[in-house]
């Protein structure tokens, strides 16, 4: 399927791989409250489709985005504190979607992410970089806070990094961006395609009712405190996978030496 050409993105599946492709380069991929529900309509759909394995989240032109549309952010500044409550619920909706997509999610960075543009990145479980990419968490510049991002890409760079980039808001490169966790790979432009379809197939080649599970066990465990019910919760999570037919038929068919029917 695909989107309409006067979206601002476009959704195609192919393969059992869904791509959600950013399509404004002339705004550098900056997104509006229109953006931001076309987004969020595009994840809950292909999220739902049991034909989709993956998710690809590209976007077109030199950046992969810039954050908050300028127009966006100048009718903003008008807008009372709950009309600002109303907006920022809308976005962090979005964002909750993405995090929360039962499909795993890559992340294509072709370009610069600025801003909300880290939020996107963060809020996939993987991403693949260009090293000439440059990330900036520019809030603070503007007398703001990456409020509404600040959870997932806290997670994705770590507290000790998001001390520094929160509140400098200097940009740092791709090659940082690898150091601290926050990008997965880095690669040359020539490279991006290859590296992000070399997951894309990992993905697709699991099973899927693992992969979903396996998404959400990372959400449930990570940085929890290791206590009685955290242990409790991982028992019963092996057993119901254990127990499940896609868990019975991977196991029964490594021992068997042949390809699990997910395969095909």
């Amino acid at each position: 399927m695909s989107s309409a050409g006067s979206q601002a993105l476009t959704v195609t599946v192919q393969d059992r791989i869904a791509r959600i492709t950013l399509t404004r380069p002339e705004l550098r991929n900056a997104f509006n409250d229109e953006v931001i529900q076309q987004l969020k309509a595009a994840f809950e759909s292909v999220g739902a489709r049991d034909d989709v394995r993956a998710v690809v989240l590209a976007a077109v032109g030199p950046a992969f985005c810039a954050g908050a549309d300028l127009n966006w952010m100048r009718r903003m500044a008008d807008y009372t504190r709950e009309e600002n409550v109303v907006d920022a619920g809308h976005l962090a909706e979005m964002l909750r979607v993405i995090y929360a997509c039962p499909k795993p999610t890559v992340a294509r960075v072709q370009g610069d992410a600025v801003a909300g543009g880290m939020g996107l990145v963060a809020c996939c479980d993987m991403a693949v970089s260009v090293d000439t990419a440059g990330y900036c968490l520019s809030e603070v510049k503007l007398g703001l806070i990456p409020a509404t991002i600040g959870p997932y890409v806290a997670r994705a760079m770590g507290a000790r990094a998001a001390h520094r980039y929160f509140l400098t808001a200097e940009r740092f490169s791709a090659a940082e961006a690898h150091r601290i966790g926050f990008v997965h790979e880095v690669v040359p432009v020539e490279q991006l395609d290859a590296k992000v379809d070399e997951l894309v197939k990992a993905l697709a080649s699991a099973g899927p009712v693992a992969v979903r599970a396996c998404k959400q066990l990372v959400q449930d465990v990570a940085e929890q405190e290791i206590d009685a019910v955290l242990i409790h919760r991982t028992v019963q999570g092996i057993a119901d996978i254990r127990a499940s037919t896609e868990g019975k038929e991977g196991v029964q068919s490594f021992l068997q030496k042949r390809k699990p029917n997910w395969l095909g």
